[in-house]
């Protein structure tokens, strides 16, 4: 704790939300200025140590925070104000709790001495709190100048141990220009939490006697940055591994033991039901990924993760190890021997890995093959690859586009749509890599604003556009259910005019071969770039 006996220094509270910002290391926010927070952006501004990129709505403002995050391993920060403004950030806040992703939503409220009492001021948001806890694993309103720094430090360090999860502080707004007592900021650095020694005993006596194991790693060994770990580890033994998105280039996809993340496929249940042990390292086995649940997990079942309330949650273990991912993997590690893979097991892998390859080229057909081929070897190594809750995404932006290290994939989570565009952005601006955002025609229209934020910010991201004129995947629930296409035809603008009115450069293209011209153009320049692809004419994609 501070000892604010000693304090004599004077800030304003704007100043002191930026001397916690600036403790925490923060280099980047997102947010949205208003006649609330202006104190506060009077002091990002006087301090000029942390870059601000304005968005053009508050969602956009979080899923860029959010973004940034999984892009750089950071806190991702936002700022917007009371009432609206917060409102607004919902589905941002809610993206990165399912994603597991550090968010900090810096955001007001009115004056003190309107808190509360319903007089209906300008912004008034009585219930904002409750709203903000809905979504967030801690939220806070700062009362006191003296308390502002030490709460979000507090917030912060909170929402970084264990499971990342977004959280919130709200600050009165005549406290961001009131003076305040200067406190020394004190950060508390994420607790990684220490795997129990004789649970990991018994997780290697049971690897060590396997024949048949299997590795399916999560987004916890991205967030614990335990890739080098899991490699290892799955050399050791052999393993053949399979990943769940969010665990995407933690193994590279071009490794020989890895499977895929298509384990909702029906080509990866023989694996799965040959394997004689499984271990799982920071997955909560979702919903898709495991074909709602109804995948036949082997019994001998070790699931290592740093929350608690994951472990038997979806599937029951024999082994239930609490502990970071990177601390647990590579105390296991030091307990295996040399793994002597069953060879009939491996060549069961080496056909599974063959099958579900060619399950999703047939999914995707030629001409989706070849785009996602011409991104591969046209974009930079070093790039970040963001997908939307899109057709094009979910069938192979998700599955067969490579991904060779962590934290070089995104993609919407939640399966919200419309939320690639303001990811990538973060993204791009984080970690200042080419980024590439799959969107389809409907989805990018729900944060179509946000170009203007590229552009503004000269970010190196180039927007795909998939256009079908349509919600693609609604209207193929739609044809599955017998239900006429309602709501789901739609009215799309002119895309490459719209990326020019944005100032950016847009292209248009309608077969594979124009797409590999455009997108070898997009790669060798600079900034934001757009290009709009009619696949109206190319062979339609199967779900």
């Amino acid at each position: 704790m501070n000892d604010y006996s000693s304090i004599s220094a004077v800030q304003t509270g704007g100043d002191a939300v930026c001397a916690a910002l600036e403790a925490l290391g923060v280099r980047v926010i997102f947010g949205i200025p208003s006649q609330q927070n202006l104190g506060l952006y009077d002091a990002l501004a006087r301090r000029g140590r942390i870059r601000m990129v304005g968005a053009r709505h508050e969602a956009g403002a979080v899923h860029a925070a959010d973004g940034y995050a999984r892009a750089t391993g950071e806190l991702g920060v936002a700022i917007v104000s009371t009432g609206p403004g917060t409102a607004n950030t919902m589905n941002g806040l809610y993206e990165a709790g399912f994603a597991s992703s550090p968010v900090l939503l810096i955001t007001t409220q009115v004056d003190r001495v309107h808190l509360g009492r319903g007089r209906g001021f300008i912004h008034d948001a009585d219930n904002q709190l409750a709203m903000l806890r809905s979504v967030t694993r801690r939220s806070e309103c700062v009362m006191h100048g003296h308390r502002i720094t030490d709460t979000i430090l507090s917030v912060a360090a909170d929402i970084r141990t264990g499971r990342p999860q977004p959280g919130a502080v709200e600050i009165p707004t005549d406290l961001l220009t009131a003076a305040v007592a200067e406190v020394r900021p004190v950060v508390a650095e994420p607790f990684r939490i220490p795997p129990d020694e004789a649970l990991l005993d018994r997780a290697a006596a049971l690897l060590n006697g396997a024949k048949r194991p299997l590795l399916w790693v999560g987004g916890g060994c991205v967030t614990a940055d335990a890739a080098p770990e899991v490699r290892a580890l799955a050399a050791k033994l052999g393993a053949p591994v399979v990943s769940s998105l969010n665990g995407r280039g933690v193994v590279s996809t071009d490794d020989p033991l890895f499977i895929g993340s298509q384990t909702h496929y029906a080509a990866f249940r023989e694996l799965l039901e040959q394997a004689d042990a499984v271990l799982a390292v920071g997955t909560r086995f979702q919903a898709v990924a495991t074909w709602f649940w109804s995948l036949p997990m082997p019994p001998r079942l070790i699931h290592i993760d740093v929350d608690a309330t994951v472990l038997q949650r979806n599937y029951p273990a024999e082994i239930g190890i609490l502990g970071d991912a990177k601390l647990s993997i590579a105390s296991l590690d030091s307990r295996l021997g040399e793994g002597t893979v069953d060879p009939e097991y491996r060549a069961v892998a080496t056909r599974v890995r063959a099958d579900l390859a060619a399950e999703t080229e047939q999914s995707i057909g030629d001409d989706h093959a070849g785009i996602c081929d011409a991104i591969d070897r046209l974009a930079p190594q070093d790039r970040n690859i963001v997908c939307d809750a899109t057709m094009t995404g979910t069938t192979w932006g998700n599955m067969r586009m490579p991904a060779r290290r962590p934290r070089h994939f995104t993609y919407a989570t939640s399966l919200s749509i419309g939320l690639a565009l303001p990811l990538g952005l973060g993204a791009a601006v984080g970690s200042g890599r080419r980024t590439i955002a799959l969107h389809g025609d409907g989805g990018v229209m729900l944060n179509v604003a946000e170009l203007a934020t590229a552009v503004e910010t000269n970010a190196p991201l180039t927007v795909l556009v998939f256009n079908n004129q349509g919600y693609g995947v609604l209207k193929y629930l739609q044809t599955m259910t017998g239900t006429p296409h309602v709501a789901v035809d739609l009215h799309t603008p002119d895309f490459v005019g719209l990326g020019e009115a944005m100032g950016m450069r847009s292209r248009r293209v309608d077969t594979v071969a124009g797409f590999e011209e455009a997108f070898a153009e997009a790669m060798r320049s600079d900034g934001p770039n757009l290009i709009e692809i009619d696949i109206t004419d190319m062979t339609p994609l199967k779900m």
